[in-house]
């Protein structure tokens, strides 16, 4: 796990992005690519409860017991990325990005994973951090195994429904 600054407003200010760098076997990034991109494979790896238009521009809905976010689609390079916008849900959430970027190496997919501009470090940024990393072995589990542990079978990180 990583976390990075970098400068990425006018004036600038210093923002936060969590990184994740997971290899998944497959003979292509097309099933990983899948598994982000259609609800029922985002279902399959982040959270049950999920619905919305998976498409360009379309928004879609992941709800968890402690809440829910909205991310708005705005792009899809099949194979290749997946980025989203955080349009609603908690606060430090929206108006952040969210991509991942898709790379053969060898009998791997490469996923390279992105939470970018969070505002500041805080204690609930460290939370997601570990809560990525652990959904992001669930999408891993599917895409290898046919069975993710989207929410709310998750591993649970503290003591609560988080």
């Amino acid at each position: 796990m990583r976390v990075s600054w970098q400068a990425t407003l006018e004036g600038g200010a210093r923002m936060v992005d969590i990184l994740h760098k997971v290899g998944v076997e497959a003979p292509s990034p097309d099933r990983v690519y899948d598994a982000l991109s259609t609800i029922d494979g985002l279902a399959g790896w982040w959270t049950t409860d999920t619905r919305g238009r998976s498409s360009v521009d379309g928004v879609i809905k992941f709800t968890f017991d402690s809440g829910f976010v909205d991310m708005k689609v705005l792009e899809l390079q099949p194979g290749k990325r997946v980025l989203w916008l955080a349009v609603d849900g908690p606060e430090e959430w929206v108006g952040t990005k969210i991509s991942f970027d898709l790379k053969q190496d060898g009998d791997y997919a490469t996923v390279l994973f992105k939470h970018q501009g969070w505002r500041e470090p805080t204690e609930f940024m460290h939370h997601c951090s570990t809560k990525w990393a652990a959904f992001l072995m669930s999408l891993k589990s599917l895409v290898e195994t046919g069975k993710g542990a989207p929410h709310p079978n998750d591993i649970h990180v503290i003591n609560s429904k988080h």
